[in-house]
């Protein structure tokens, strides 16, 4: 029995005064204290999708993104098809023409939009997003479809059948749309396609049309359009430049616009103090889609250009990727309580280095709450200022002396600004780390040679 008192006694001697099982200690918790970065990283993710969440209902009450690809020209036209038949009883064979209606699409000759877009923020609890009501005029001339390279007869053709359609991804924003056709106004309706924009980027195109129009193919006078659009949207709107000829011209007072999509502005004083006034010009020739008719309408969503009007809301991903550095910030701060324990021989219990390990991943808890209120920067200062202080003056009452708590402040509070700089770095954040890491590795080997590893 006093044997082994002994060696427990040896045991906690070892543990006590052994570098290696101070070593060891250490990087136990370390990877202890992994389970709570984990949780956090999954707490990161759950408020980043309720926020997707939330910003979705607001689209789907107000109305989703708006992406207009129109007006195209649907033309019906007679083919004849000829079938052998068998007669059952005689069994003689005959020839039967069968009549089919097939339709050929046309875009536009020239296709002007005009459009004046005044954004709003709307609000679910802490999540913000933008919303938009937009006035839109699309004028433009349809050139008499050409039938002439499918050898379809003029008297094939069903002229007085004729519909010009607008395809939409928001059809439920619409508060107003009415066509004009040279001196005919005619009302758009919905009709059904049998499918909804379900997801996050699914977008489905919904089709308004007019009733049937009559045409005069003898004129070769080109048909001029206008169009008078009120929709309500949401994120972004986007258009399809279909016309031979497309220009657009889009107006707005936010500020904060981020033009995307195949074509781009090509007026460099797009932006103003008062908002923006962006111009396209886009021909044929510099789109991947040719301007001749079509059996079926082809996709070309990724084809359109326009403006995004979503807030941006970065600050989840800059606390995601600040707390993939958790497994640094307490591995160096353990290393340093480490260095200063070995070399003034100061005694840190491990229950001590635990409660040290806790405050720094508290910092990505404060970091996450404080930036759905505020912005990054503040929010990081916050956090950061608040960790940094309470493990200075926990370590005072450790190491009884100011010095080496000022010193683990100073380290602590330049840790975080390296990882703050590295957050908002994108095309240097690898170079900048690398150097950074490599330098801390330099303290490190420099503030380590003076101990006296015999002793492990």
């Amino acid at each position: 029995m006093e044997q082994q008192h002994q060696q427990n006694n040896k045991f906690g001697h070892w543990l006590k005064t052994s570098i290696t099982a101070r070593m060891l200690m250490i990087g136990f918790l370390t990877l202890v204290l992994l389970i709570p970065l984990f949780f956090i990283q999954e707490l990161i993710k759950e408020r980043s999708f309720r926020q997707t969440e939330a910003i979705e209902e607001i689209n789907n009450q107000w109305g989703k993104e708006v992406l207009i690809y129109g007006p195209i020209l649907k033309v019906p036209y007679k083919v004849y098809k000829e079938k052998t038949v068998t007669d059952k009883k005689t069994k003689k064979t005959y020839t039967e023409t069968i009549e089919n209606i097939e339709i050929a699409y046309f875009f536009p000759e020239t296709l002007n939009i005009n459009s004046n877009i005044n954004p709003e923020t709307k609000s679910r609890g802490i999540y913000t997003t933008a919303v938009y009501n937009s006035d839109i005029k699309i004028s433009g001339t349809f050139t008499k479809p050409d039938f002439s390279d499918m050898e379809v007869d003029d008297k094939n053709i069903l002229w007085n059948k004729v519909k010009v359609i607008i395809k939409s991804s928001n059809v439920k924003g619409v508060n107003r749309a009415h066509l004009k056709l040279n001196d005919s106004s005619f009302n758009l309706s919905s009709k059904y396609n049998g499918s909804k924009n379900y997801g996050l980027g699914v977008i489905n195109l919904h089709t308004l049309e007019t009733k049937n129009i009559s045409l005069v193919p003898q004129t070769s006078k080109p048909l001029t359009f206008n169009i008078d659009f009120n929709i309500k949207g949401s994120e972004q709107i986007r258009f399809v430049p279909i016309g031979k000829t497309t220009e657009a011209n889009i107006t707005s007072n936010w500020k904060d616009a981020n033009f995307f999509g195949e074509f781009l502005p090509y007026n460099g004083d797009k932006i103003n103090e008062n908002g923006f006034d962006a111009k396209w010009k886009i021909l044929d020739i510099n789109r991947p889609f040719s301007q001749q008719h079509f059996y079926n309408l082809p996709e070309l969503n990724d084809f359109a250009f326009g403006v995004n009007f979503m807030i941006p809301v970065d600050e989840y991903q800059k606390s995601e990727r600040s707390s993939k550095y958790g497994f640094l910030v307490i591995g160096l701060t353990f290393l340093i309580f480490f260095l200063i324990q070995t070399l003034s021989k100061i005694n840190i219990h491990p229950f001590q280095y635990l409660m040290i390990g806790l405050a720094l991943t508290m910092f990505y808890t404060l970091l996450v709450s404080i930036s759905e209120h505020s912005n990054f920067l503040k929010a990081y200062l916050i956090a950061g200022s608040s960790v940094v202080v309470l493990i200075a003056l926990y370590s005072k009452t450790i190491l009884k002396t100011i010095k080496f708590p000022l010193f683990i402040g100073l380290s602590l509070t330049a840790l975080y600004t390296f990882i703050y700089v590295i957050i908002q770095l994108e095309n240097y954040a690898l170079l900048v780390g690398s150097i950074g890491l490599f330098l801390i590795l330099a303290i490190v080997m420099f503030a380590s040679r003076k101990i006296d590893w015999s002793n492990g």
